[in-house]
């Protein structure tokens, strides 16, 4: 049932289970009622390019949110890696101020993150845990709407959280109430947060620990990506599918349940109560679900799953900054980088005693040995750094 809209069909398929109890009984034991099974094919057509138009809209919302959640996931890594390791780190005091400032500025990095996700989901506080200590001292319109130090969920009466479950629609909370309710303006806080990241690359070229201007383009590209973010999601979030779509195809949806025990009474007779269910749940099971994840940025769980990709951002973000900017001589110029494997396990220190035209024949023998055609199996992998070995001696 995990992710199933069959809860929130147990309302409309009971009425529809009344419903087609009452036409057959009235059939059976009062006058019949049944009439000719081909509009079944006429209304059929209708109903169903209704429902692929309702089920295509709806998932390619779906599938424009995850892409640029991606598109989020693969900008913090790019503009991460050009911060850590493409700004250079001063001396003395001044490099402990770079160093400080560039955890800063990945931090606000998985701040937009977050804060992306909290806008996306009608929650203009910063009080909450996930966010309040990446932006809480930055100077924001949300920081000076809420003196909260911590938002904590409400709480949710058994009646609520049942009738939301059922998929009751007047149960169902206005995801905008905190923004209405709200008395002071509330800003735009990831439009704010790329603001601070902004000025944080024009200090980095302007202090010249960011002087290649490639570096520089791909982080100022990279805030561009970002905004485009922004963008997108804003209008995967604002532009549902047009009331008078979907009350039409919702109408239409009715009507053909409302009339199938009509229709199916003189074929089936008591069996037209669990075919007409049947049916019921098939046709509004998929208008559901369109309904379902028109909006892939909520709590529900078909919607996209934001938290974990905000978690994973954070992780990607600790890995990046585990480890200082490595020197090429590190891990390089090691006795265990072996450079031709699975050819030879000599090492590069091995190599870099022979000359250019051995290692480049190695190469070309490499080639020869990873075709799939070869039989060179893994005792013979290492013949040319044995026999260059013997060569040297």
């Amino acid at each position: 049932m995990h992710g199933s809209v069959l809860p929130k069909m147990i309302l409309p398929l009971s009425f529809v289970a009344a419903w087609a109890t009452l036409i057959t009984l009235l059939s059976k034991f009062v006058h019949p009622l049944g009439i000719n099974n081909i509009l079944l094919t006429v209304t059929g057509f209708v109903v169903g390019l209704a429902l692929s138009f309702r089920s295509s809209t709806a998932y390619e919302r779906w599938a424009d949110g995850r892409k640029y959640w991606s598109l989020l996931i693969q900008t913090s890594r790019n503009l991460a890696r050009t911060i850590w390791i493409n700004t250079s780190e001063r001396e003395g005091e001044l490099g402990k101020e770079d160093l400080l400032q560039k955890l800063t500025a990945m931090n606000l990095i998985l701040a937009f993150a977050v804060a992306l996700k909290h806008k996306l989901r009608f929650e203009p506080d910063i009080a909450y845990d996930d966010l309040a200590g990446l932006v809480g001292y930055l100077d924001t319109f949300a920081k000076d709407a809420h003196d909260r130090q911590r938002l904590q969920p409400q709480r949710k009466s058994l009646w609520k959280s049942t009738g939301e479950y059922l998929g009751v629609s007047f149960a169902e909370s206005n995801p905008r109430k905190l923004i209405k309710r709200s008395k002071k303006p509330l800003g735009h806080l990831p439009l704010e947060i790329l603001n601070h990241l902004s000025s944080y690359i024009d200090r980095c070229i302007a202090n010249e620990t960011l002087t290649i201007s490639l570096h520089q383009a791909q982080a100022i590209n990279g805030l561009a990506a970002l905004n485009e973010v922004v963008t997108g999601t804003e209008r995967v979030l604002d532009t549902p599918l047009p009331t008078a779509y979907s009350i039409a195809i919702a109408q239409i949806a009715w009507i053909y349940v409302m009339s199938l025990p009509f229709q199916l009474y003189n074929s089936l007779t008591w069996v037209t109560i669990p075919g007409s269910i049947v049916a019921a749940y098939i046709i509004l099971g998929l208008a559901t679900i369109g309904s379902e994840i028109e909006n892939p940025f909520g709590h529900d769980v078909n919607d996209l799953p934001l938290d974990t990709y905000c978690r994973q951002i954070a992780l990607e973000l600790d890995i990046i900054t585990a480890t200082p900017a490595p020197r090429v001589e590190d891990f390089t110029v090691r006795d265990d980088n072996l450079v031709l494997y699975p050819l030879s396990t000599d090492g590069y220190n091995d190599w870099k005693d022979r000359s250019v035209a051995e290692i480049r024949a190695a190469l070309r023998t490499k080639v020869v040995a990873n075709s799939p055609s070869s039989a060179l199996g893994s005792d013979e992998s290492t013949v040319v750094g044995s026999m260059s070995s013997k060569q040297t001696v």
